[in-house]
């Protein structure tokens, strides 16, 4: 694994709990860590459960007994270390969104095609029982044709004019802020549950455009480091608008200046038949509609998403027993070895990444030129 702060450490549990949790063919081992601070990196990998570590990420796509390389580090690295990878013949898994740019997202994708490899983008939201049970419900017709999908990704992390100016506001590593960061998920799941999104037109606002230099500490924590102040060149909040190719209509919004909200990722479907809503603060549970209730008795029921019958609950306890955003990488790595095992390519992968990193790009360039962009001018 290269990288080893927020997604490192969701990425190292999830690969220690599934072979608790489910019975594959593949075993994770943890072999070796990769990062750039030796004192850090040397504490991350006892803490996490690595046997080594490295401070040149080259050194572990060498090494005879490594198969699987994934990345968690910053953007503008993705593209780099995934083509080399797959020029090595191992299996990657990337953190998102997959590159910095399209062309880099592309590239990625050429080479991973060219070099036969196992490859997956890790937007973990496919991944929650829930989630998973929403496609189902719409793969049976129970909502019927889908008229609406409707998205909010909410936090609030940065709303201190005093934070600091760390990688993800800087595009030139980052590639874009909320955008990217956050509404990248959303996108992902607009595809997944109703289809292909065929054009947009959207608008980015940055709020604060100075900030004190500084760098992450450990999750979404900073620390100020200078007296110097740097230019924040990403947005802080996206709104936009999506056709699909179905004919059903989007509406998005991403901000990280939404206070009072830690992670609100949030999804509402209406189709003819019915309408469903989540929130991932409260993953486990979903509002499911039908319109063919009983007259008198309609209107949204929560149903608790642990059951036998919802997707990758059985592996854990018994029903209202819930599980959390942890396991979503779980699931999404267990999907990932058995495509190892099996040489069948999981899903999402670099080619879903691509077409996330097509989206991104047409909103940015619709927030630019005021217009509609279709997508397939960027594919």
């Amino acid at each position: 694994m290269i990288g080893y702060q927020f997604m490192g450490k969701a990425h190292s549990h999830a690969y220690r709990d599934i072979p608790f949790f489910f019975k594959t063919n593949a075993k994770p081992v943890l072999k070796a860590i990769s990062g750039r601070n030796e004192e850090a990196l040397k504490e991350s990998a006892e803490d996490m459960g690595w046997e080594s570590y490295e401070t040149d990420w080259r050194k572990l796509i060498e090494r005879d007994d490594i198969d699987v390389i994934d990345i968690v580090t910053p953007n503008h690295t993705h593209a780099e270390i995934a083509i080399a990878a797959a020029e090595a013949g191992k299996h990657i898994i990337t953190e998102k969104p997959l590159a910095l740019t399209l062309e880099e997202a592309k590239r990625m994708h050429e080479a991973v095609e060219k070099y036969d490899v196992i490859h997956m983008i890790c937007h973990n939201y496919r991944f929650v029982p829930a989630i998973q049970f929403v496609k189902k419900l719409i793969e049976d017709g129970r909502l019927g044709e889908i008229y609406h999908f409707r998205a909010n990704y909410l936090q609030d992390f940065i709303m201190d004019p005093e934070f600091p100016l760390i990688w993800r506001l800087k595009k030139e590593i980052s590639g874009s802020g909320s955008l990217g960061d956050i509404g990248a998920h959303s996108i992902d799941l607009a595809r997944f549950l109703v289809g292909e999104i065929k054009e947009v037109v959207g608008t980015t606002e940055t709020f604060i455009k100075e900030r004190p230099l500084g760098e992450m500490t450990g999750g979404l924590r900073a620390q100020v480091n200078s007296n110097a102040t740097g230019e924040v060149t990403v947005d802080d909040a996206v709104a936009f608008i999506a056709r699909f190719e179905n004919g059903a209509l989007g509406t998005f919004e991403a901000t990280r200046f939404a206070g009072g909200n830690r992670n609100k990722n949030t999804f509402e479907i209406n189709g003819e038949k019915g309408s469903v809503r989540w929130n991932m603060e409260s993953m486990n549970d979903l509002d499911v509609y039908f319109s063919d209730d009983e007259q008198g008795l309609q209107g949204f029921r929560t149903i608790s998403c642990t059951e036998v019958q919802h997707p990758y609950a059985e592996a854990y306890w018994t029903a209202g027993h819930i599980i959390g955003y942890e396991h979503t990488f779980i699931h999404l790595l267990y999907e990932f070895l058995n495509g190892i095992v099996t040489n069948i390519q999981p899903e999402p992968n670099f080619k879903d990444g691509v077409k996330n990193q097509a989206i991104l790009t047409a909103i940015e360039q619709s927030s630019n030129n005021r217009q509609w962009e279709q997508i397939s001018s960027y594919e």
